[in-house]
Formats: C-alpha cells, sequence, structure tokens
C-alpha cells in the first residue's frame, strides 16, 4: 500500500510537471512571474470581492463578516486595485526583469518528490513568517519606518481582499523579495516554487480578507497555532499587536499576541 502511494504521489507531480513544461517557452520569459504573481493575486481576491459586493444586502453573508458594521464600497476596491496594478507596471515589473537577466530560469525535466516539496513549501512559509514578523514589528515600533513605508497599508481598518496588496512600493518590494528569495535560498524545484507563491498569495488574501468562515484555514490548523484572518484583522484595528502575518508563536514569544 506505502508503495502504491509512493509512486502515485510521484506521478502526480510528475503530470503537474509535465502539464507547466507545456509552457516552458512563457516560464523563462520575463514577463511570466510578473503576469503568475498578478493572475493569482486577482483570482484568489475575486471571490471575496463577490461577497464584499453581496454583504450590505445579504444576510448570510453579512454574518461571516469579522467587522460587521463594515462595508466595502466601489472606490475603496478600485483604489486598491489600482495600487497594486501601479506597483507591480512601475516597481516590479522592471526589477523583474532585471532578475531574469541576471538568474535565469533553468527548467529540469523531472519533478520534485511531493515530500520533498511539501517539507520545502512549509520551510518557506516558515522562514517567511519570520521575516514578515520581524519587518512588521519594526514598521511599528519604529516611528519614521511606519509613517514614511507602513502607514500606507494602514489606511483601513477593516480588512478586505483587496486591501491585500494596498501598499507603499518599499513594502511591495521588501515583502516580495523575502518570498522570492526563499526559495532559492532552501535550493527548492521550480514547482515547489510557483507551489509556495500560490500558497503564500492566497494565505495572505485570506487573512485581510475580512471574513472568518467554519473552514477558514486558521479554524482547520490545531492549537491555535495559526491566526488567520480574525488575527490579522486583529492588528489592523488595533495597530499595536499580531505583527506575524500567519502562525502565532512569533507573537507569543514576543508578548504581542492579542486575541480580542
Amino acid at each position: 500500500m506505502n508503495v502504491t502511494y509512493f509512486t502515485s504521489a510521484i506521478r502526480l507531480m510528475q503530470t503537474m510537471w509535465n502539464f507547466v513544461l507545456e509552457y516552458q517557452e512563457w516560464l523563462q520569459s520575463p514577463f511570466f512571474p510578473v503576469f503568475f504573481s498578478l493572475t493569482v493575486y486577482l483570482a484568489f481576491c475575486l471571490p471575496f470581492v463577490v461577497l464584499d459586493i453581496l454583504a450590505p444586502w445579504v444576510v448570510f453573508v453579512q454574518r461571516f463578516r469579522i467587522q460587521q458594521r463594515s462595508h466595502v464600497s466601489w472606490s475603496m476596491m478600485w483604489n486598491c486595485l489600482a495600487q497594486a496594478l501601479y506597483n507591480h507596471a512601475i516597481f516590479i515589473f522592471p526589477l523583474t526583469v532585471m532578475h531574469w537577466y541576471w538568474r535565469p530560469v533553468n527548467i529540469p525535466k523531472e519533478a520534485p518528490e511531493l515530500f520533498r516539496a511539501v517539507g520545502e513549501i512549509i520551510a518557506c512559509l516558515l522562514l517567511f513568517d519570520f521575516q514578515y514578523f520581524i519587518w512588521h514589528l519594526l514598521h511599528h515600533k519604529v516611528p519614521w519606518l511606519y509613517r514614511t513605508f507602513h502607514k500606507v497599508h494602514h489606511k483601513y481598518t477593516s480588512t478586505f481582499a483587496l486591501a491585500t496588496e494596498y501598499s507603499g512600493a518599499w513594502e511591495t518590494l521588501s515583502l516580495g523579495f523575502f518570498a522570492a528569495v526563499n526559495p532559492v535560498l532552501l535550493g527548492c524545484h521550480p514547482l515547489t516554487e510557483m507551489l509556495f507563491f500560490m500558497l503564500n498569495i492566497w494565505l495572505s488574501v485570506e487573512d485581510h480578507s475580512g471574513y472568518d468562515f467554519p473552514w477558514s484555514t486558521h479554524r482547520l490548523v490545531p492549537f491555535g497555532l495559526y491566526g488567520g484572518a480574525p488575527h490579522h484583522d486583529l492588528h489592523h484595528l488595533k495597530f499595536k499587536s499580531n505583527y506575524a502575518p500567519y502562525f502565532t508563536h512569533w507573537d507569543k514569544l514576543f508578548g504581542t499576541l492579542h486575541t480580542n
């Protein structure tokens, strides 16, 4: 049974990678990283945008809003979308092209092993969580850093999905750098790197969604190890707690974890 399961896992990963390899020329294009990150981001935001539109009119949706008295307007959503598009076009794309020339994309024929890929994704996520925590803590504790760079992201005290990437260039690039460099440092396979990017973007969008569903990630992870949307929404509301983006151990260690 174990051999059969292991073989099936290998085939699954190779099938997935073979599908990706069909677009190898596109993968090696300098346009792909920006297209990939922006497309995935907007796709993950879309369901929550629909919910934000329905919430004022549908009681069933509104009941899952963390801050139930708040409403997301069209102008708020457009403002955040415009900022994200601006950052991608003006800052992220030129740097992506530079990175493309500096580090050409290596496309191996073999897929990574499933268990190795899962381990590397978890390692990337934990490393990013630590980096973000330190960066975030400093940008709240040092007034100049907060006023100059991070204050933009705190324009909205009630979170919603499109506010995820509502930030200035420095914040967008520095956090993007952490996410991009970790798979390189850990020697991850390109497929593992793509899966990590997708998971990282989803968790970030869900954190900012403003919704607490029975199936939300923080409810699926036991022992309160993962904070999720309520954890981060409280940070936007009160500013001085819950600095880690995903997990709760760093906030517990530093005494900055608040639950209400």
